[in-house]
Protein backbone atom coordinates (compact mmCIF):
# COMPACT_ATOMS: atom_id res chain seq x y z
CA UNK A 1 0.00 0.00 0.00
CA UNK A 2 1.10 3.34 -0.19
CA UNK A 3 0.56 6.05 1.70
CA UNK A 4 -2.90 7.78 0.13
CA UNK A 5 -4.05 3.98 0.69
CA UNK A 6 -3.29 3.46 4.04
CA UNK A 7 -4.59 7.31 4.93
CA UNK A 8 -8.17 6.06 3.21
CA UNK A 9 -8.00 2.68 5.31
CA UNK A 10 -7.21 4.04 8.31
CA UNK A 11 -10.07 7.21 7.48
CA UNK A 12 -12.35 4.39 6.83
CA UNK A 13 -12.34 2.30 9.98
CA UNK A 14 -13.05 5.77 12.06
CA UNK A 15 -16.33 6.04 10.87
CA UNK A 16 -17.40 3.56 12.19
CA UNK A 17 -16.50 4.97 15.90
CA UNK A 18 -17.32 8.09 17.80
CA UNK A 19 -13.50 7.69 19.58
CA UNK A 20 -11.24 6.20 18.59
CA UNK A 21 -6.92 6.02 17.79
CA UNK A 22 -4.88 5.07 15.48
CA UNK A 23 -1.34 3.51 15.61
CA UNK A 24 0.69 4.78 12.39
CA UNK A 25 4.43 4.54 11.90
CA UNK A 26 6.67 7.01 11.13
CA UNK A 27 6.82 8.12 7.42
CA UNK A 28 3.06 7.81 6.73
CA UNK A 29 1.79 11.02 7.57
CA UNK A 30 0.20 11.06 11.13
CA UNK A 31 -0.98 15.07 11.23
CA UNK A 32 -1.86 14.86 7.25
CA UNK A 33 -4.45 11.69 8.54
CA UNK A 34 -5.38 14.21 11.30
CA UNK A 35 -6.40 17.17 9.13
CA UNK A 36 -8.43 14.56 6.81
CA UNK A 37 -10.26 13.43 9.56
CA UNK A 38 -11.33 16.61 10.16
CA UNK A 39 -11.99 18.00 6.66
CA UNK A 40 -14.40 14.82 6.48
CA UNK A 41 -16.24 15.99 9.67
CA UNK A 42 -16.21 19.53 9.68
CA UNK A 43 -19.31 21.41 9.83
CA UNK A 44 -20.39 25.27 9.97
CA UNK A 45 -18.79 26.82 13.78
CA UNK A 46 -17.32 23.50 14.54
CA UNK A 47 -14.64 23.94 17.53
CA UNK A 48 -11.63 21.92 17.78
CA UNK A 49 -8.95 21.08 20.40
CA UNK A 50 -5.82 19.49 19.42
CA UNK A 51 -3.47 18.44 22.04
CA UNK A 52 0.60 17.51 21.80
CA UNK A 53 2.97 16.75 24.32
CA UNK A 54 5.03 20.18 23.06
CA UNK A 55 3.84 23.28 21.13
CA UNK A 56 6.50 22.88 18.59
CA UNK A 57 4.09 19.24 16.91
CA UNK A 58 1.97 22.63 16.49
CA UNK A 59 3.47 23.74 13.61
CA UNK A 60 3.47 20.44 11.40
CA UNK A 61 -0.14 20.78 11.40
CA UNK A 62 -0.07 23.81 10.70
CA UNK A 63 2.08 23.40 7.86
CA UNK A 64 0.94 20.62 6.40
CA UNK A 65 -2.49 22.30 6.49
CA UNK A 66 -1.02 24.91 4.29
CA UNK A 67 0.87 22.41 2.55
CA UNK A 68 -1.75 20.21 1.44
CA UNK A 69 -5.01 23.42 0.74
CA UNK A 70 -6.51 22.71 4.12
CA UNK A 71 -5.47 25.96 5.75
CA UNK A 72 -9.02 26.96 6.64
CA UNK A 73 -9.58 24.14 9.10
CA UNK A 74 -6.57 26.13 11.41
CA UNK A 75 -9.65 28.43 12.02
CA UNK A 76 -11.42 25.92 13.86
CA UNK A 77 -8.57 24.51 15.87
CA UNK A 78 -7.08 25.54 19.05
CA UNK A 79 -3.41 24.09 19.68
CA UNK A 80 -2.60 23.16 23.60
CA UNK A 81 -0.45 20.86 25.33
CA UNK A 82 -1.19 17.67 27.53
CA UNK A 83 -0.02 19.35 30.49
CA UNK A 84 -2.97 22.38 29.68
CA UNK A 85 -5.38 19.80 28.85
CA UNK A 86 -8.11 20.49 31.95
CA UNK A 87 -7.87 24.24 31.57
CA UNK A 88 -9.82 24.23 28.90
CA UNK A 89 -13.92 24.23 29.00
CA UNK A 90 -14.65 20.77 28.05
CA UNK A 91 -18.22 21.68 26.62
CA UNK A 92 -16.66 24.21 24.07
CA UNK A 93 -15.30 22.01 22.12
CA UNK A 94 -16.37 19.15 19.52
CA UNK A 95 -14.06 17.62 18.72
CA UNK A 96 -10.76 15.95 20.33
CA UNK A 97 -7.27 15.34 18.48
CA UNK A 98 -4.44 13.28 20.93
CA UNK A 99 -1.67 14.05 19.12
CA UNK A 100 0.70 11.23 20.96
CA UNK A 101 -1.97 9.90 22.63
CA UNK A 102 0.26 7.94 24.89
CA UNK A 103 1.39 10.66 26.52
CA UNK A 104 -2.25 10.37 28.43
CA UNK A 105 -2.38 10.76 32.38
CA UNK A 106 -4.88 9.58 35.22
CA UNK A 107 -5.06 13.74 35.58
CA UNK A 108 -6.67 13.91 32.27
CA UNK A 109 -9.80 12.41 33.16
CA UNK A 110 -11.06 15.10 34.78
CA UNK A 111 -11.73 16.76 30.82
CA UNK A 112 -12.08 13.74 29.34
CA UNK A 113 -15.02 12.30 31.54
CA UNK A 114 -16.55 15.60 30.62
CA UNK A 115 -16.35 15.57 27.38
CA UNK A 116 -18.97 14.67 25.16
CA UNK A 117 -17.31 15.06 21.40
CA UNK A 118 -15.32 12.89 19.23
CA UNK A 119 -12.03 11.67 19.67
CA UNK A 120 -9.09 10.52 17.89
CA UNK A 121 -5.88 9.50 18.60
CA UNK A 122 -3.02 9.35 17.06
CA UNK A 123 0.11 7.81 17.90
CA UNK A 124 3.27 5.72 16.29
CA UNK A 125 4.38 3.81 20.14
CA UNK A 126 0.72 3.09 21.91
CA UNK A 127 1.26 2.10 25.70
CA UNK A 128 2.66 -1.63 25.93
CA UNK A 129 0.70 -2.95 28.74
CA UNK A 130 -3.11 -2.60 28.36
CA UNK A 131 -3.11 -2.28 32.57
CA UNK A 132 -0.69 0.60 33.03
CA UNK A 133 -1.84 3.90 33.64
CA UNK A 134 -1.46 5.03 30.02
CA UNK A 135 -2.79 1.30 28.73
CA UNK A 136 -6.20 1.85 30.60
CA UNK A 137 -6.54 5.88 29.68
CA UNK A 138 -5.97 4.99 25.91
CA UNK A 139 -8.33 1.99 25.92
CA UNK A 140 -11.22 4.32 27.78
CA UNK A 141 -10.58 6.84 25.44
CA UNK A 142 -9.00 6.68 22.43
CA UNK A 143 -8.96 2.67 21.67
CA UNK A 144 -6.18 1.52 19.05
CA UNK A 145 -8.86 0.24 16.37
CA UNK A 146 -6.21 0.54 13.35
CA UNK A 147 -2.52 -0.48 13.01
CA UNK A 148 0.39 0.18 10.70
CA UNK A 149 3.48 -0.38 12.26
CA UNK A 150 6.81 -0.13 11.40
CA UNK A 151 7.59 -3.44 9.47
CA UNK A 152 4.26 -2.43 7.46
CA UNK A 153 5.74 0.76 6.05
CA UNK A 154 9.51 -1.04 5.26
CA UNK A 155 7.39 -3.96 3.94
CA UNK A 156 5.66 -1.18 1.63
CA UNK A 157 8.92 0.61 1.06
CA UNK A 158 7.44 3.68 2.69
CA UNK A 159 10.76 3.11 5.05
CA UNK A 160 13.46 2.16 4.21
CA UNK A 161 15.37 -1.70 5.81
CA UNK A 162 17.18 -1.62 8.50
CA UNK A 163 19.83 -3.29 10.96
CA UNK A 164 19.99 -3.33 14.50
CA UNK A 165 23.47 -4.05 15.80
CA UNK A 166 23.69 -4.35 20.10
CA UNK A 167 26.62 -3.80 21.51
CA UNK A 168 26.82 -5.87 24.74
CA UNK A 169 29.52 -4.09 27.19
CA UNK A 170 31.00 -5.27 30.50
CA UNK A 171 31.19 -3.22 33.51
CA UNK A 172 34.55 -2.00 34.13
CA UNK A 173 36.38 -2.93 37.37
CA UNK A 174 38.78 -0.11 37.06
CA UNK A 175 37.81 2.83 39.66
CA UNK A 176 36.94 5.54 36.85
CA UNK A 177 33.92 6.52 38.46
CA UNK A 178 33.89 9.95 40.49
CA UNK A 179 31.69 10.04 43.92
CA UNK A 180 31.63 13.44 44.92
CA UNK A 181 30.30 15.03 48.11
CA UNK A 182 29.62 18.52 49.01
CA UNK A 183 31.24 18.53 52.36
CA UNK A 184 33.90 16.06 52.01
CA UNK A 185 36.77 14.52 50.17
CA UNK A 186 35.33 12.19 47.19
CA UNK A 187 36.78 9.47 45.81
CA UNK A 188 36.47 6.92 42.46
CA UNK A 189 34.45 3.98 42.70
CA UNK A 190 34.09 1.45 39.66
CA UNK A 191 31.68 0.67 37.49
CA UNK A 192 30.49 -2.59 38.33
CA UNK A 193 30.95 -1.53 42.19
CA UNK A 194 28.86 1.81 41.36
CA UNK A 195 25.98 -0.67 39.83
CA UNK A 196 26.05 -3.05 42.68
CA UNK A 197 25.54 -0.41 45.14
CA UNK A 198 22.34 1.06 43.69
CA UNK A 199 21.81 -2.32 43.19
CA UNK A 200 22.05 -3.27 46.95
CA UNK A 201 19.85 0.21 47.66
CA UNK A 202 16.83 -1.18 45.46
CA UNK A 203 16.94 -4.14 47.20
CA UNK A 204 17.13 -2.38 50.80
CA UNK A 205 14.06 -0.14 49.75
CA UNK A 206 10.65 -0.46 51.90
CA UNK A 207 8.71 2.78 50.69
CA UNK A 208 7.32 2.95 46.96
CA UNK A 209 9.59 6.83 47.19
CA UNK A 210 12.82 5.15 48.09
CA UNK A 211 12.15 2.01 45.08
CA UNK A 212 12.20 5.31 43.09
CA UNK A 213 14.77 6.91 43.67
CA UNK A 214 16.75 3.68 43.28
CA UNK A 215 15.51 3.74 40.55
CA UNK A 216 16.27 6.66 38.93
CA UNK A 217 20.14 7.11 40.57
CA UNK A 218 20.78 3.31 39.20
CA UNK A 219 19.83 4.79 35.83
CA UNK A 220 21.55 8.21 36.02
CA UNK A 221 24.31 6.08 37.13
CA UNK A 222 24.42 3.68 33.85
CA UNK A 223 23.74 6.43 31.81
CA UNK A 224 26.99 8.43 33.04
CA UNK A 225 29.25 5.42 33.03
CA UNK A 226 32.55 6.37 31.33
CA UNK A 227 32.88 2.62 28.92
CA UNK A 228 29.89 3.94 26.74
CA UNK A 229 31.48 6.89 26.11
CA UNK A 230 34.92 5.33 25.36
CA UNK A 231 33.44 2.84 23.00
CA UNK A 232 31.54 4.93 21.29
CA UNK A 233 34.37 7.33 20.19
CA UNK A 234 35.83 4.09 18.72
CA UNK A 235 33.02 2.86 16.98
CA UNK A 236 31.65 6.35 15.74
CA UNK A 237 35.76 6.58 14.05
CA UNK A 238 35.16 2.97 12.88
CA UNK A 239 32.11 3.44 10.90
CA UNK A 240 33.91 7.20 9.43
CA UNK A 241 37.04 5.74 8.66
CA UNK A 242 35.51 2.45 6.80
CA UNK A 243 32.37 3.03 5.31
CA UNK A 244 32.01 6.72 4.93
CA UNK A 245 28.41 6.80 6.21
CA UNK A 246 27.19 9.97 7.87
CA UNK A 247 26.82 8.83 11.57
CA UNK A 248 24.61 10.64 14.25
CA UNK A 249 25.38 10.04 17.99
CA UNK A 250 22.36 10.33 20.38
CA UNK A 251 24.26 11.19 23.41
CA UNK A 252 22.52 11.18 27.40
CA UNK A 253 22.87 15.04 27.70
CA UNK A 254 24.78 17.93 26.20
CA UNK A 255 27.85 17.53 28.08
CA UNK A 256 28.36 14.09 26.97
CA UNK A 257 27.41 15.02 23.39
CA UNK A 258 30.36 17.78 23.10
CA UNK A 259 32.62 15.30 24.79
CA UNK A 260 31.68 12.44 21.77
CA UNK A 261 32.21 14.14 18.65
CA UNK A 262 33.96 17.64 18.09
CA UNK A 263 30.52 18.62 16.51
CA UNK A 264 27.45 18.66 18.42
CA UNK A 265 23.70 19.74 18.12
CA UNK A 266 22.12 21.37 21.12
CA UNK A 267 20.53 23.86 22.41
CA UNK A 268 23.26 25.48 24.35
CA UNK A 269 25.76 24.83 21.07
CA UNK A 270 25.41 28.21 19.48
CA UNK A 271 27.13 25.85 16.28
CA UNK A 272 24.38 23.61 16.59
CA UNK A 273 22.36 24.93 12.91
CA UNK A 274 25.49 25.42 11.52
CA UNK A 275 26.65 21.64 11.89
CA UNK A 276 23.37 20.41 11.06
CA UNK A 277 22.98 22.44 8.12
CA UNK A 278 26.98 21.20 7.70
CA UNK A 279 26.27 17.66 8.48
CA UNK A 280 23.01 17.39 5.79
CA UNK A 281 26.10 18.37 3.37
CA UNK A 282 27.78 15.65 4.14
CA UNK A 283 30.69 18.38 5.25
CA UNK A 284 31.28 16.92 8.45
CA UNK A 285 30.71 13.57 10.41
CA UNK A 286 29.68 12.40 13.16
CA UNK A 287 27.26 14.83 14.44
CA UNK A 288 26.49 13.74 18.19
CA UNK A 289 23.15 15.39 19.84
CA UNK A 290 20.88 15.22 22.30
CA UNK A 291 17.05 13.76 22.08
CA UNK A 292 15.91 17.12 20.51
CA UNK A 293 17.09 15.86 17.18
CA UNK A 294 14.92 12.68 17.35
CA UNK A 295 11.76 14.56 16.27
CA UNK A 296 10.74 16.69 13.35
CA UNK A 297 13.97 16.87 11.33
CA UNK A 298 15.12 14.85 8.28
CA UNK A 299 19.01 14.31 7.24
CA UNK A 300 19.77 13.46 4.04
CA UNK A 301 21.76 9.85 3.40
CA UNK A 302 21.41 9.56 7.33
CA UNK A 303 22.87 5.73 7.63
CA UNK A 304 24.08 4.65 10.56
CA UNK A 305 23.51 5.85 14.21
CA UNK A 306 24.62 5.03 17.39
CA UNK A 307 22.61 5.03 20.69
CA UNK A 308 24.26 5.21 23.74
CA UNK A 309 21.07 4.58 26.31
CA UNK A 310 17.70 2.75 25.29
CA UNK A 311 16.16 4.22 28.54
CA UNK A 312 13.00 2.52 30.49
CA UNK A 313 11.11 4.26 27.89
CA UNK A 314 11.14 3.02 24.36
CA UNK A 315 9.56 5.37 22.85
CA UNK A 316 12.94 7.67 22.77
CA UNK A 317 14.31 5.06 21.33
CA UNK A 318 11.75 4.34 18.62
CA UNK A 319 12.03 8.13 17.75
CA UNK A 320 15.74 7.75 17.72
CA UNK A 321 15.77 4.59 15.68
CA UNK A 322 13.24 6.69 13.62
CA UNK A 323 16.11 9.10 12.28
CA UNK A 324 17.62 6.41 10.10
CA UNK A 325 14.15 5.06 8.69
CA UNK A 326 13.49 8.03 5.79
CA UNK A 327 15.96 7.22 3.66
CA UNK A 328 15.60 5.56 -0.08
CA UNK A 329 13.58 2.19 -0.30
CA UNK A 330 16.60 0.63 -1.49
CA UNK A 331 18.88 1.58 1.35
CA UNK A 332 19.80 0.06 4.72
CA UNK A 333 20.22 1.59 7.82
CA UNK A 334 22.42 0.44 10.76
CA UNK A 335 21.37 1.14 14.30
CA UNK A 336 23.69 0.30 16.67
CA UNK A 337 23.12 0.27 20.03
CA UNK A 338 25.02 0.01 23.59
CA UNK A 339 24.34 -1.90 26.35
CA UNK A 340 25.42 -3.21 29.04
CA UNK A 341 25.44 -7.20 29.62
CA UNK A 342 24.25 -8.47 32.88
CA UNK A 343 22.36 -5.53 34.41
CA UNK A 344 18.41 -3.96 33.99
CA UNK A 345 20.29 -2.16 30.76
CA UNK A 346 19.21 -5.46 28.62
CA UNK A 347 15.92 -5.22 29.82
CA UNK A 348 15.38 -1.82 28.46
CA UNK A 349 17.51 -2.61 25.18
CA UNK A 350 14.90 -5.58 25.01
CA UNK A 351 11.55 -3.53 25.82
CA UNK A 352 12.56 -0.89 23.26
CA UNK A 353 13.19 -3.80 20.29
CA UNK A 354 9.83 -5.17 21.09
CA UNK A 355 8.26 -3.73 18.18
CA UNK A 356 11.13 -4.14 15.41
CA UNK A 357 11.77 -7.31 13.61
CA UNK A 358 13.62 -9.92 15.53
CA UNK A 359 15.45 -11.06 12.57
CA UNK A 360 17.02 -8.51 11.88
CA UNK A 361 18.77 -7.51 15.34
CA UNK A 362 21.86 -8.95 16.29
CA UNK A 363 23.28 -9.12 19.81
CA UNK A 364 26.97 -9.10 19.83
CA UNK A 365 29.67 -9.16 22.53
CA UNK A 366 32.15 -6.59 22.41
CA UNK A 367 34.64 -7.14 24.89
CA UNK A 368 37.12 -4.56 23.63
CA UNK A 369 39.80 -3.13 26.10
CA UNK A 370 38.74 0.67 26.57
CA UNK A 371 41.63 1.01 29.81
Amino acid sequence: MDKTEIQNTALDITRKHKRCGLHISMGVGKTLLGLKHLKENTTPLMKVLVIAPKKSIFSSWEDDARKFDMENLLDRITFSTYLSLNKHNPNEYDVLYLDECHSLLDSHRLFLEAFNGKILGLTGTPPKYKNSEKGRLVNDYCPIVYKYETDDAVADDILNDYRIIVHKLKLSGKRVVPVTFKSKQGFNTSELQSYEYWNKRLDEAVTPKSVQIGRIQRMKALKNFPSKERYTKILAQSIVDQSRDKCIIFANTQEQADKLSKHSYHSNNPDSDENLVAFKEGKINPLSCVLQLSEGVNIPNLKQGIIMHAYGNERKSTQRIGRLLRLNPDDKAIVHILCYMGTVDETWVTNALEGFDEDKIDWHDFNIKLW
